[in-house]
């Protein structure tokens, strides 16, 4: 599995911070991820695409969310962002003369797909929302109160 998906949910996350019709662009959310703008723009665009954020072009323009925090799951991001299974089986088909061979695909594709499944249902559970919630709540905790 890549990255692209904590990257999503990172500029999610941003794009939410202030109500999440703030416009940034892609620079600023790269400064924050400590990322290359071009790899920002490649994850926008893939939300853009499953129409999770808008664009605006131009002088003023940037990203911003196309719904709200508390409608927009870890689940969209990672379907907006990742290819293909997390899990891969072998990549040529094991020998047949053996028992092992022979039977382990089988065994093997009905785990991950149960481990898939639950790893979709679980991200269907936390929204944007919530990442921001926990994201400040962080940073009350290690920030120093003054007397």
């Amino acid at each position: 599995m890549s990255s692209r998906c904590a990257v999503a949910v990172h500029a999610l996350t941003l794009l939410a911070r202030d109500g999440g019709g703030q416009l940034l662009t892609s620079a600023e959310i790269a400064e924050s991820l400590d990322s290359n703008p071009v790899v920002v723009r490649r994850v926008l665009g893939r939300l853009r695409d499953a129409s999770l954020v808008l664009s605006s072009e131009g002088s003023g323009g940037g990203w911003r969310l196309a719904h709200s925090p508390q409608a927009v799951t870890l689940r969209d991001a990672y379907c907006a962002v990742e290819e293909g299974p997390v899990l891969s089986l072998h990549a040529h088909p094991p020998s047949t003369s053996c028992v092992v061979g022979r039977n382990v695909q089988g065994v093997l594709e009905e785990e991950f797909t149960a481990a898939e499944w639950a790893m979709r249902e679980r991200l269907g559970r936390t929204t944007i929302a919530d990442v921001l919630s926990r994201v400040l709540a962080g940073d009350r905790q290690s920030t120093p109160q003054g007397p």
